[in-house]
This record gives structure tokens, sequence and C-alpha cells, in this order.
């Protein structure tokens, strides 16, 4: 990845915006889970509904709040000038994959690696 300003400002900027849509649809998720409560009133289906509905929002949290880390993440590695560097090999990750997902903390040779299970991935990106 060609590390220039404006290329680094642009997915810093990129990375804000991603960061805000995170938190807002966490606090969402949240919301939505916490007003979802069973009544004893309701019948097994629609129990069994309700069960559904807030395993999917706990899902959804779980998988948005993994994003969030991996954002802020990459948040951080602008601020220390490594942004654009694999945070495994140290090698630079090729830009359509920068391009794809800004938060991508691995090229994509340590990312298969991480992913077959022959390689572990850093404990502070995750």
């Amino acid at each position: 990845m060609a590390k220039t300003e404006a290329t680094i400002v642009q997915y810093e900027k990129r990375l804000r915006q991603r960061q805000k849509e995170l938190e807002q649809a966490l606090a969402s998720t949240v919301e939505q889970a916490l007003s979802s409560t069973v009544t004893e009133a309701q019948d097994v289906a629609d129990q069994a509904v309700a069960g559904y509905q807030k395993e999917m929002l706990f899902s959804q949290g779980t998988e948005r709040n993994a994003q969030l880390r991996l954002v802020r993440a990459a948040l951080a590695r602008i601020a220390e000038g490594t942004y654009g560097d694999c945070v495994r090999c140290y090698r630079a990750i090729g830009v359509k994959r920068v391009e794809a997902l800004p938060w991508t903390p691995y090229c994509i040779d340590c990312q298969e690696l991480i992913e077959k299970g022959e390689a572990e991935p850093r404990a502070s990106v995750a």
C-alpha cells in the first residue's frame, strides 16, 4: 500500500465513519435486546420466536463489537504510523485488500495462515 499523507487521511476518514456506524448499531442492538423481554403470558411458540430474536441480536452485537475493535486498532496504527503494514509479518498489505477492508490487520498470506490454523492471530488485534 502506498503510504502517502492523502491516502492515510482518506482511510482514517473511512475508519472514523465506520466506527461511528458501528457504535450507533451497537447502541441500537443493546436497546432492542433490553426492550425484548419474554413475558410469562406468551405461549411456547412466541417464547421460541422471542428467544431466537434475542440470540440473533446477541450474535449481531458480537460481530459488530469485533469489527469495532478492529477499526479502533486500525486507527491506533494510523496514529503510530504503522497503518498498512501487516501486524504479523510487517510487510505492506496489498492495496486492494486495504481498499476492501480498511481495518484489516493482516496481509492476505498471514490471514490465510491464521484461517488454516497454521499461525496464531496477534492478541492485541482481536
